[in-house]
């Protein structure tokens, strides 16, 4: 998954002006107790992180 793709889907699901604070501000144990900014900066890669989002909250199934 590109980088584009998983914000686009984000932003899908959470709103333009909500998904980026999300990703800065919410902790994902999926992600080892990081938010979804960190795990990106740290390398995960951007459909591992979709996943973990995905397990975490109720994502339509169209964008899963």
């Amino acid at each position: 998954m590109r980088l584009t793709d998983f914000w686009n889907r984000m932003r899908r699901h959470f709103g333009e002006a909500y998904a980026e604070s999300w990703a800065k501000d919410y902790v994902i144990a999926g992600l080892g107790g990081r938010t979804v900014e960190q795990a990106l900066a740290e390398g995960v890669g951007a459909k591992q992180v979709w996943q973990a989002v995905c397990q975490e909250v109720d994502v339509d199934p169209r964008l899963r």
